[in-house]
């Protein structure tokens, strides 16, 4: 195994224990994510043609916003105690750090939306091809919310309204892996697979796309940050 590969394996690790040990923080997304998305039926309405309609943008919306409360903390606790700065001299190093890190939110926060949007697909009534593309949209999205947080993240470390500037850059960014997550699940509710395939084709694409460049933009805010 390469030293890069295995600085990303110990960054992994160490945030999985961290976050297993702050458990409450940890888990803060998933609980907003139900709690928030449970409400809408209530304020919408018991109409099952409305909430079948709406409810693959509600879950996506409040998937959103529950990654996004949580990526503030991505690099700030490393910060504080001046760890980032030793791994800032390490070139190689750094890009691995990045990469560990976002693997660590992902699992630790996006995975856990995944799991729980079968419940709210059916708190929503919605169809079980619905459900299973709805979880799909979300296995592919959510990586590109903890990607597009991990910039956000580092562009607003140290800063004190740091959370609010946050959300400010990250999610105009993340509006195309909304279009296409929804679209796809409303494509297959209104039973036109085809379509379905070609949204979840481009949000894949979408992935790719982020995944090659927000880590190096990462990187690139972090030297900024700290300069």
């Amino acid at each position: 195994m390469s030293m890069s590969l295995r600085l990303l394996w110990a960054v992994l690790r160490r945030d999985l224990r961290l976050a297993a040990r702050r458990r409450v923080e940890a888990l803060l997304p998933l609980g907003f994510f139900v709690v928030a998305a449970g409400l809408f039926p209530f304020g919408v309405g018991p109409e099952p043609q409305t909430l079948r309609q709406i409810g693959p943008g509600i879950v996506w919306v409040c998937a959103l916003l529950s990654a996004m409360l949580s990526v503030t903390q991505m690099f700030n606790g490393d910060w504080q105690d001046g760890s980032l700065e030793q791994m800032l001299m390490s070139p190689r190093g750094l890009l691995s750090v990045v990469l560990g890190k976002v693997l660590a939110h992902w699992l630790s926060a996006g995975l856990s939306l995944v799991v729980a949007s079968p419940l709210l697909g059916l708190l929503f009534g919605m169809s079980a091809q619905s459900i299973a593309m709805l979880c799909l949209s979300l296995l592919l999205g959510t990586p590109i919310l903890s990607l597009l947080g991990a910039v956000g993240s580092a562009l607003t470390l140290g800063l004190r309204s740091g959370a609010a500037l946050v959300f400010l850059l990250v999610l105009p960014l993340t509006i195309p892996a909304l279009i296409f997550g929804i679209g796809a699940v409303g494509a297959v509710e209104a039973g036109l697979p085809q379509q379905a395939q070609a949204h979840l084709s481009l949000l894949g694409a979408l992935l790719i796309m982020t995944c090659l460049s927000a880590p190096l933009a990462t990187v690139a805010a972090l030297r900024i940050s700290l300069d």
